[in-house]
């Protein structure tokens, strides 16, 4: 049996729990007025920290985990730290400190453990750049595109720390043995193996599997090329026969319903009440002059379960019958001067934030498209109705990700709906704001695709 040696990963997190505990407690000392309770307010909030954090995998981060999971874990875990330390003073209510003292040791607290956080997490990258430190010795059994893929993610992103060691073609028509594998894993001190599920019999799978639990070795295993198994899958039983889910939608629980709904209808108000009241005047006596024709242009697109519904801009273009048919292209003829304008720097879309308040869009969301265009797409583009399981947004992953506009070539539809598909089974609150805010910079910017 090989044992592991030389890593000092397992000595991260404790570090790291103590700092935020002695952040807590320090600040606790210092921003708050109590005499007679102070150790058992530290007591309490140390065991509830540590409760509510395992609850909330507040210290599940990894060396690939996105910089945004890491936001999302900081904003869910200092909820649940406002609504204690408050819990704790309403409770006792004849401890002397001020609200405005309870609000400033939350806000100096979550300030000073996500400095530890970030610093921990970026040092560590540097760490693993620079000195070559905290590094995984890995390596990769089964050859093909997939693994090739892998390898070269950690070839180019060495701030995550893996070093491929070596890559095993275990095919009969290969050179090498499993046997030949394991003994190059225990004499080279591998830590991580990962393993080509399509390259493999069950009964090698097993021997593989019985090999990494013998050694203390992590292994992981690289989906085939089935397109089931390349999905995200939702993993749960049913009594005790295991079932697999093809596509979890974490939309699809009730408090993110309610949170993504909250979200859009506090920003529909924002825009309908603090840039729409004013702008609609103004943009109705430009489009008027520049144009004949509504200052609104409607259009009916495909909504949530595939839904019909009428979308709302201001009109860019010349009245047209074929605006239900033809998508915008380059150099238009149809669009009008001011409409130039406006489609580049996104102004037309904002009349859709009344469609946000009426529930039949979401601010972020797969983009809708036109009716002729979704069925054309839908018989088409494998896929292109998963887009249909939320809401269509007003601005979107693939928008920001330079797939906006008009479709050019299948690659385009095709990179979109990947991109929709990613939003779908990965959204969350701050996933949002990013989108909102990359697709404020890009209209401010100038977006090539934006005509």
């Amino acid at each position: 049996m090989a044992y592991k040696k030389g890593r000092y990963s397992g000595f991260i997190r404790p570090i790291i729990y103590s700092l935020d505990l002695l952040i807590i407690t320090i600040l606790a000392k210092v921003c708050l007025v109590m005499d007679t309770h102070l150790f058992l307010f530290v007591g309490f909030i140390t065991f509830t920290w540590i409760v509510s954090a395992i609850k909330s995998n507040f210290y599940e981060v990894y060396r690939y985990t996105p910089l945004i999971r890491i936001f999302s874990l900081l904003g869910i875990q200092l909820i649940l730290f406002t609504l204690l330390v408050f819990a704790f003073f309403g409770f006792f209510n004849e401890i002397n400190s001020t609200p405005k003292q309870i609000i400033y040791y939350i806000l100096y607290v979550f300030l000073g453990i996500t400095v530890v956080k970030l610093g921990v997490f970026y040092l560590l990258k540097k760490y693993r750049t620079v000195l070559g430190g905290n590094f995984r010795r890995v390596v990769i059994l089964g050859v093909n595109s997939k693994t090739q893929q892998l390898e070269n993610f950690f070839n180019s992103n060495k701030p995550y720390g893996y070093q491929v060691i070596n890559k095993f073609d275990v095919q009969p028509s290969g050179h090498q043995s499993l046997e030949s594998c394991f003994a190059f894993v225990i004499e080279n001190s591998i830590d991580e193996i990962y393993c080509s599920i399509s390259e493999f019999t069950n009964e090698q799978i097993r021997e593989i599997s019985e090999f990494a639990d013998n050694n203390l070795k992590i292994l992981k295993f690289i989906p085939d090329n089935k397109e089931i198994f390349t999905k995200k899958l939702n993993y749960q039983y049913i009594g005790i026969t295991p079932i697999l889910s093809l596509r979890n939608i974490p939309i699809d629980t009730p408090l993110n319903q309610f949170i993504k709904r909250t979200f859009d209808i506090v920003m529909s108000i924002l825009v309908l009440v603090g840039v729409l009241s004013w702008l609609t005047p103004i943009m109705a006596i430009l489009i008027k002059l520049d144009s004949k024709g509504p200052v609104f242009f409607k259009q009916k697109r495909n909504g949530l379960d595939y839904k019909e519904f009428y979308c709302y801009k201001f009109r860019s273009m010349q009245p047209n019958p074929t605006a239900d048919l033809h998508q915008v292209s380059r150099n238009d003829q149809r669009i009008t001067r001011l409409g130039k304008a406006i489609r580049q720097t996104s102004i037309d879309e904002l009349p859709q934030f009344i469609n946000v308040l009426k529930g039949e869009m979401s601010v972020v969301g797969p983009r809708p498209h036109m009716v002729s265009h979704t069925h054309m797409y839908a018989e088409r583009i494998d896929k292109f109705m998963v887009r249909h399981f939320i809401k269509p947004g007003i601005t979107g992953l693939a928008q920001v990700s330079g797939y906006r506009g008009e479709v050019e070539t299948d690659h385009d539809i095709i990179n979109r709906v990947k991109f929709d598909i990613f939003y779908i089974e990965n959204w969350s609150l701050l996933l949002d704001i990013k989108i909102i805010i990359q697709t404020i910079i890009k209209a401010l910017a100038g977006d090539e695709k934006a005509y």
